[in-house]
């Protein structure tokens, strides 16, 4: 169902007593803080195991994250049956396998130019089935769940975060949708339709940080062009949830749980990257924070990041 957005100041949730620059100082500070907050995740033994579970899978071509994108919006580690359960985990019942393309060689024999036979390698491509981590359930919860490094915010209170913001896109042309999404997936953005979908199961806390999530991608312009996500999906998962524990922050609501984890998996734990997401990420929030407050201060910051 589409979000009915209130467009009235009562539903604006910011009217810090913060002059201009001490918002700018104050969200550069929190992106600052994610980079030392992975730094220290990396040192921990969740770090070692999640990174023990994650060399289990290989890397695919473009073709096939193009496959598993348009066959599963919210992939994000992919592997046969057969192996999730050398991995713990088991594939639920009913679930659809996503098609991508194998790779072997068979030898055979054939004549060459002066009638000799020679042996030969062919390449051969054939169709696999696999299944993505949201497709599976733990075998033995007692073991632990080192493929994840992330807690869902549980928190009772949206801050009419997820109202401003669908009145926003609503304005720029977008629908946004409160429905049920498939797996782990909190939220999807999809250009095609201009449609930003929010499930309707998460927490109000978590929804308002998916929706923040999910107008940074539109604000980026990450997924205009798929093949370009799905090349810099890390870089470009990396700075959405950056701005949606940036802006967070600032309204007055902490995404650590969630958002440390969801970086340092998407970034490969690599502060570097995380640091030179900066600007983009702190221009992008400071307009987000404008649109959260009242018109008169929207209009200062829209100038001051401009």
């Amino acid at each position: 169902m589409t979000t009915t957005a209130t467009r009235t100041k009562k539903t604006a949730p910011l009217k810090p007593a913060k002059t201009i620059e001490e918002k700018k100082t104050q969200a550069e500070a929190l992106h600052a803080s994610i980079a030392n907050q992975v730094e220290q995740l990396r040192d921990s033994a969740r770090w070692t195991a999640f990174l023990t579970f994650a060399q289990a899978f290989h890397a695919y071509s473009i073709n096939n994250l193009l496959l598993i994108l348009s066959q599963r919006e919210d992939a994000s580690r992919v592997a046969g049956f057969r192996k999730w359960q050398s991995l713990n985990r088991q594939v639920r019942k009913g679930e659809k396998g996503i098609r991508i393309f194998g790779y072997s060689t068979k030898k055979v024999t054939e004549e060459d130019e002066n009638g000799d036979e020679v042996e030969k390698r062919v390449a051969r491509f054939p169709i696999l089935s696999v299944f993505d981590i949201g497709q599976t359930e733990l075998i033995d919860p007692e073991q632990g769940d080192p493929g994840t490094i992330t807690a869902q915010l549980t928190g009772a209170e949206d801050y009419g975060i997820v109202d401003a913001l669908s009145a926003y896109l609503e304005g720029e042309g977008w629908t946004v949708e409160r429905s049920s999404l498939p797996g782990t997936m909190n939220g999807v953005t999809r250009p095609e339709t201009m449609t930003v979908v929010i499930n309707e199961d998460l927490s109000p806390e978590q929804a308002a940080k998916t929706t923040i999530h999910e107008l940074a991608h539109v604000l980026l312009d990450h997924t205009e062009d798929m093949a370009e996500y799905s090349a810099h999906r890390g870089l470009m998962e990396t700075e959405a949830e950056s701005v949606a524990y940036v802006v967070a922050g600032m309204v007055g609501f902490d995404t650590s749980a969630y958002s440390v984890g969801y970086i340092a998996g998407w970034a490969d734990g690599d502060t570097d990257l995380i640091t030179s997401t900066a600007a983009r990420v702190l221009r992008t929030a400071h307009q987000i924070a404008g649109i959260l407050t009242l018109e008169d201060e929207a209009t200062d910051d829209a100038e001051d990041v401009a």
